[in-house]
């Protein structure tokens, strides 16, 4: 009979002063300390050269002029079955992570901590500007293949597929979306022009959607001019084909394009209301970060796109509805 395979326990500890640091290099324990079960048999301490003991996760806090980061204070290996080991950081004395880079509105759906965590900062250690030197130790890889070691890793820990997969649609994402000087996919011209198209797309169908459930006039002909729950189940069933359709454009990421369009068009209300109700928020905490914020947010190129796309909307109102 086979032998059934190990469990593997992560000990975690947050730091937050350098006295911790020395608590923590003591080998002393607190309340803080936490610990929690998954599978990671790829996962091993880069610390010790015997593979059997249970990797530790030890992260110190740092936050410079606001923005909060985590310095890694052990070595972490993974072994990826396809492209390879890998030991993250390089140099403990300079790495930060931000943890999962989930933007504050989408935590409820993607927190920042969890049982991906040692996934996620095994992707910040690959993924490092061109001009940087490379902050692990492993196989040259391209940001692409740093994706996927990250989805790898996920599922070696038990991350939930959904989640597992939702995770590395937004990465994959950022790839496609960043510049080439910082790992981003070649040529940069057609991969932004294919996300930032096809997510515009959705977003606009989704705005048209719900003009024509709440006008007289037929929009988008898979709607009608039925009663509201008839409109409503024909508009749900095209934010899933037309998405699906739009992926198709995204080539060999057509998965992050499906995942990504389906999500869009399924959670676009749900997202603005959110945004609406977290910048109101903000602004009562805090008006002048907020409107700091929408500063630089609220560019020529941003103002350009959101004209175009105005656009595009009244010109198929004024066809659709004369």
């Amino acid at each position: 009979m086979a032998a059934r395979p190990r469990r593997r326990t992560w000990a975690g500890r947050a730091e937050g002063s350098a006295s911790d640091e020395a608590h923590a290099a003591r080998g002393g324990s607190g309340a803080d300390d936490e610990s929690a079960t998954s599978t990671g048999e790829r996962f091993f301490d880069a610390e010790v050269t015997d593979r059997r003991v249970a990797p530790r996760l030890l992260l110190e806090r740092h936050q410079d002029e606001g923005v909060e980061t985590f310095g890694v204070l052990r070595k972490v290996g993974f072994d990826d079955p396809d492209l390879g080991t890998f030991v993250v950081p390089a140099d403990s004395a300079t790495f930060r992570s931000d943890l999962t880079s989930v933007p504050a509105l989408f935590t409820w759906l993607v927190p920042r901590t969890g049982n991906h965590l040692p996934a996620a900062i095994l992707h910040d250690g690959l993924v490092h500007d061109d001009a940087e030197p490379a902050s692990y130790i492993g196989p040259r890889i391209t940001r692409e293949q740093a994706d996927l070691v990250f989805r790898n890793a996920m599922a070696d820990l038990g991350t939930e597929r959904v989640r597992r997969w939702l995770i590395w649609t937004a990465v994959a994402l950022a790839t496609a979306l960043t510049s080439t000087a910082k790992g981003g996919m070649q040529p940069r011209w057609r991969w932004f022009s294919v996300v930032a198209g096809t997510l515009a797309a959705v977003v606009a169908l989704g705005v048209l959607a719900t003009i024509d459930v709440f006008d007289g006039c037929t929009i988008l002909p898979w709607m009608g001019d039925r009663v509201w729950w008839r409109e409503l189940a024909g508009g749900a069933a095209g934010a899933i084909v037309i998405p699906a359709a739009l992926a198709l454009a995204w080539g060999r990421l057509w998965r992050a394009g499906l995942i990504a369009c389906i999500t869009l068009a399924l959670l676009l209300h749900a997202t603005v209301v959110l945004a609406v109700l977290a910048t109101f928020f903000q602004f009562v905490e805090s008006p002048g970060r907020t409107i700091a914020s929408v500063r630089r947010a609220v560019r020529l190129p941003v103002i350009a796109g959101l004209v175009a796309f105005a656009g595009v909307i009244v010109a198929v109102l004024w066809w659709r509805c004369p």
